[in-house]
């Protein structure tokens, strides 16, 4: 069989898969349906600096801010997060999928253009070689094979507006289960003149458009955003759920990305997890050309590497989902009297809890009470 493998799907992960297989030596083909890739914008670009160093892209000219902490609401009551080195990018999205893109095409990928591509044709490209889907929430890929399904969506609704924020050092995230009810709103600085405001919804619970016009209608966010100018909007649907497997062996058929549910449950952010997931897929295909590999040494690789944190993700947002906005509020209260903000500030990891669950461990074994104040 030739050593060929067709990446159906131009986002983040599918790049990031395709500049590592190439670099990894193998025949690589992105094809994706749009005539320009990344548009339209429909994600935010929060991203981890953690997780970006890990995915190994030269992304610096997509920053367009630099955070240090975050501001969470719920109730009337606030924590604050707050670490003196910074803990994340915003990163123009349109600009970090050219980014992707270039790197792949520099390391010897090909990346097709305005090219959906049929049944017939994935059934061509799996008899000849490997099939990566990375197209997304809806994966035309994953329905055509039959692999597994996604039961939970998320909805979510942003417009930029132009003004600016009291710091844009930090992000807001609002919890309201009577309008964001399985996610939250947010505002955040994309730059110093241009502020972000958004919210997400479960899927089972309504429009995420009526939501937002109930989230700017609030005191706490028209305060803000005042009679500031919209300047762009756009509605996405994010997987919240893994499918059941990503990979079909008998057919030379694996998962990455939005296409896999690779998403953190708790806040519907994708790109590293399945930007990682990418990469592990990439080097268990080339195990599989040079050595006859089990292409499910892939779905084996990235349980273990993230099944641990999306638990305690999924954990997560079923704690802010069930609570409701009083003892959401009270929690906050709580977490802020013990100092969890600080703790939060110095040892959390937006992609991976189970780190800071190690260093609480490590806390925990030096002093018989552990004090976050």
């Amino acid at each position: 069989m030739e050593e060929k493998v067709s990446v159906i799907g131009g986002g983040t992960a599918g790049l990031v898969t395709a500049k590592r297989l190439a670099k990894l030596g193998i025949n690589t083909v992105v094809y994706d349906q749009k005539r320009v890739l990344g548009e339209p914008v429909r994600a935010s670009g929060i991203l981890s600096i953690k997780g970006l160093q890990k995915i190994g892209m030269n992304y610096s000219s997509a920053i367009t801010n630099t955070l240090h902490g975050a501001r969470i609401h719920a109730n009337g009551k606030t924590m604050n997060i707050s670490s003196k080195p910074a803990v994340a990018h915003v990163l123009d999205r349109k600009r970090l999928n050219d980014i992707c893109h270039d790197e792949a095409v520099a390391e010897g990928a090909d990346v097709l253009l305005g090219k959906r591509v049929t049944g017939r044709e994935l059934e061509g490209f799996s008899s000849e070689g490997i099939v990566v889907g990375a197209d997304g929430a809806v994966s035309e890929v994953a329905r055509h094979y039959k692999i597994g399904s996604i039961k939970n969506y998320l909805l979510t609704y942003k417009a930029e507006y132009n003004t600016s924020h009291d710091d844009h050092r930090v992000v807001d995230v609002f919890f309201d289960g009577k309008v964001s009810k399985g996610l939250f709103g947010w505002i955040c600085p994309n730059s110093e003149d241009i502020l972000e405001v958004g919210i997400g919804v479960d899927s089972s619970f309504g429009n995420a458009m009526a939501s937002f016009k109930k989230f700017i209608s609030t005191k706490e966010i028209s305060d803000v955003i005042g009679n500031a100018k919209r300047i762009s909007e756009g509605a996405s649907m994010i997987p919240v759920s893994q499918r059941s497997r990503i990979v079909d062996p008998k057919s030379r058929v694996l998962l990455v990305g939005d296409a896999a549910g690779q998403v953190k449950p708790s806040t519907g952010g994708g790109i590293i997890y399945g930007s990682i997931a990418g990469i592990l897929a990439a080097e268990s295909i080339k195990n599989y050309f040079e050595h006859g590999a089990d292409l499910y040494q892939y779905e084996r690789a990235y349980r273990k590497t993230f099944m641990l944190d999306i638990w305690m993700h999924e954990m997560v947002k079923s704690f802010y989902s069930g609570v409701g906005n009083m003892g959401m509020g009270f929690t906050l209260k709580i977490l802020e009297v013990l100092g969890f903000g600080r703790f939060l500030g110095r040892y959390g990891d937006m992609d991976m809890p189970s780190e800071m669950a190690r260093n609480l461990l490590r806390l925990g074994s030096k002093n018989s009470e552990i004090s976050f104040g």
